[in-house]
């Protein structure tokens, strides 16, 4: 394999044995033009104008280093892992499930520790999605070299005019509440539907939050006494173009999830260039810190978005600051050269 060229670089992405189709970027796509938008790990195949595949034989067809995602037992991981170096690709490694609940729920079984421990050790680098994760890779690596575990948040299409989905601030209102799941303890999202309230009852807006549980979820809420005609349910998937639309429509973008997360939520707000409130994902501790909930009380979160609810001049600093700092640290350009420097580092690190 030819030595790695940071200004050029291509990335494979392979997700062995999983779900997703195999996509080639070799443009940047526009918002539903392709099977899976690129976002989370297929960013980082779209940033680099490289390819996202499932099936190991085509990734090695590719002939570029690889980022090999670690999935359910990390068996089909493992062997390919092995196919990957025999043929002389540079293989990072990434768990692709990365918040700190999903990492422990994933190491909690001897067999797939075992298997964890040693595809970890046997890779040339791992890539870790959130600072957290970072200490996990670089304990198990501890007597490789330090430069061959790096932090690289998932990248957005920040600079891409197409994918800006704000709506004039006039045509606002709202909160979304960012989070869904009520049975992870982590996500506290019974907490943030509470603030929630509290905030519509102090301002009149109305809240929308996300249902998927159906008959349940819809009896959950119902215990939760939201003034009447202030909760809208969205109970339906939604293709991610019309996600987002949904998303821009409000003020603000709510959640106190403590599952410290890659953070696509923060990443959709960037998106819809409004304000993400109280999440201590990766992305909302580099683009929205001013907001995000690290190191916050709940009380501390819910007046600062009831201030951003009452304050649009504060809301559109807050929006101008988190672009600012997407498009140095989080888009397309500023990862793929993250990317690229990385992986030039293995390359030297084991000798190609």
């Amino acid at each position: 394999m030819p030595p790695t060229n940071a200004e050029n670089f291509r990335l494979t992405v392979l997700n062995p044995g999983g779900r997703d189709q195999e996509q080639q970027f070799h443009s940047l796509p526009a918002p539903g033009e392709r099977a899976h938008p690129p976002v989370n790990f297929h960013a980082f195949a779209a940033c680099t104008l490289g390819a996202f595949h499932r099936d190991v034989r085509r990734a090695i067809g590719e002939n570029t280093p690889v980022l090999l995602l670690l999935r359910s037992d990390f068996r089909t991981s493992e062997r390919a892992l092995t196919d990957l170096k025999k043929e002389g690709r540079t293989v990072a490694v990434s768990l692709k499930e990365t918040g700190l609940h999903q990492i422990a729920q994933q190491l909690c079984d001897p067999a797939k520790l075992s298997r964890f421990m040693k595809i970890v050790a046997s890779a040339d680098g791992c890539i870790a999605t959130t600072p957290d994760a970072v200490e996990i890779y670089q304990r198990v690596r501890c007597k490789r070299k330090p430069a061959t575990v790096a932090f690289i948040p998932t990248p957005y299409p920040t600079g891409d005019q197409r994918w800006d989905f704000s709506i004039p601030r006039n045509k606002q209102s709202g909160i979304f509440v960012g989070t869904r799941e009520w049975g992870v303890p982590s996500r506290n999202h019974f907490a943030a539907l509470l603030v929630a309230r509290q905030l519509s009852e102090a301002t009149g807006e109305p809240v929308t939050a996300v249902n998927l549980d159906g008959y349940r979820g819809r009896r959950l809420l119902g215990e939760l006494n939201f003034p009447k005609g202030k909760l809208r349910l969205i109970e339906k998937w939604k293709a991610y173009p019309d996600y987002l639309r949904e998303v821009a429509s409000n003020k603000i973008v709510l959640q106190l999830d403590r599952s410290h997360v890659p953070g696509q939520v923060a990443g959709d707000a960037l998106l819809c260039r409004i304000p993400c409130v109280g999440g201590d994902g990766a992305i909302e501790r580099i683009a929205f810190s001013k907001t995000c909930g690290e190191g916050k009380t709940i009380s501390e979160i819910a007046s600062t978005a009831l201030d951003l609810l009452k304050n649009a001049e504060l809301r559109a600093a807050i929006v101008a600051d988190s672009q600012e700092l997407a498009q140095e640290r989080l888009s397309f350009g500023a990862v793929r050269s993250q990317l690229g420097k990385f992986f030039a580092q293995l390359q030297g690190a084991t000798g190609y």
